[in-house]
């Protein structure tokens, strides 16, 4: 997939493992979509694409974070996404690629690009389309999709690779609001 790079977020123990600490926020969704597994089988078939990780980390007193609200304000009441944590741990099944997904450290919001290299990494490999993946639909890959699509790339987002907190909200943002700045459509067609 020349000039295309897949994009993957919010995959962490904190969302996906059974003790995750905001496992439920996307459980039912997630299941629904079978995200992680399809994500793999995504991963597997890809070779000589750009695949990046971009997971949210934070330091212990979480100090980024200045008068938070909304999500990130649940994300430091209940300690999620803590460095040194197995919480913040980008999920095993991920993990295992190994060299195959680069990791690009520092995001410590809704966007993947802010606070990270991520838009200097793709534009280093010459990347016109970015293919999202991940959670939460509603939050930070609609967040990163937009800001994607508002600095030139082409967006792309896989339906069957995305979790919302309920099923209702991720269909509602791949039926109703993706298609205004993105293509749709699942990993199986990639």
């Amino acid at each position: 997939m020349k000039n295309k790079a897949i994009i993957l977020i919010g995959l962490q123990n904190d969302y996906f493992s059974e003790d995750g600490i905001l496992k439920e926020v996307v459980e039912e969704s997630s299941k629904v979509s079978n995200i992680i597994e399809n994500i793999i089988n995504l991963v597997e078939r890809l070779d000589n694409t750009l695949i990046i990780s971009t997971p949210i980390i934070f330091s212990e007193d979480y100090n980024e974070l200045i008068d938070p609200v909304g999500i990130l304000q649940t994300i430091k009441e209940v300690g999620a996404f803590k460095k040194g944590t197995k919480g913040a741990e980008t999920i095993d099944q991920i993990k295992a690629f190994g060299d195959k997904i680069i990791e690009i450290p520092g995001k410590l919001g809704l966007n993947a690009f802010a606070n990270t290299s991520l838009e200097e990494t793709l534009s280093s490999k010459n990347i016109e389309e970015v293919i999202l993946a991940g959670t939460v639909a509603s939050i930070c890959i609609d967040s990163t999709g937009r800001s994607a699509h508002e600095k030139g790339f082409k967006v792309t987002m896989l339906s069957d690779c995305i979790s919302g907190r309920t099923v209702f909200e991720k269909d509602f943002y791949c039926e109703n609001v993706y298609p205004l700045y993105a293509k749709i459509t699942t990993s199986d067609k990639i």
